[in-house]
């Protein structure tokens, strides 16, 4: 299961029109809101097979480059993955360097937080994932 841009070992799989990266995703729609810029769904529609089976990270990485190019950086991003399964905790130290390194920024702007849904709906039940992030974007210089 690939969170954050990490291959994380698991029984389970996330399936999706691009390699199904729930936390990668949730940062890139944190980035586009803060610049005002829609959300990863207009940017990057799964109705286009050119996405199909994207990188996830590459498709941050684009975004970040076309924030920047409209003036703004990455200040710092706060996100949670919340899945019942695999442990988040053991990969959050290479989730947060690796979000950094598509970010362009420190991994200390990076916090990664996770939490499980308790046995409670579709994510207690093992049936899929979600995350949250924000973000906040400074004026380049």
């Amino acid at each position: 299961m690939r969170i954050g841009g990490v291959d994380i070992p698991s029984k389970w799989s996330l399936d999706g029109h691009s390699d199904a990266d729930v936390l990668a995703h949730a940062v890139t729609d944190a980035i586009l809101g803060a610049a005002a810029m829609g959300d990863i769904g207009q940017r990057f529609p799964d109705t286009d097979p050119r996405w199909a089976g994207a990188d996830s990270m590459a498709l941050l990485a684009t975004v970040v480059e076309e924030v920047r190019e409209r003036g703004l950086r990455v200040g710092n991003v706060d996100c949670t993955v919340i899945l019942q399964a695999p442990k988040v905790g053991p990969h959050r130290e290479a989730i947060g360097a690796r979000l950094a390194q598509a970010l362009g920024c420190a991994a200390e702007r990076v916090n990664v937080k996770a939490t499980t849904g308790e046995g409670i709906g579709f994510v207690g039940r093992s049936e899929g994932a979600a995350a949250l992030a924000i973000a906040t974007l400074l004026p380049v210089g």
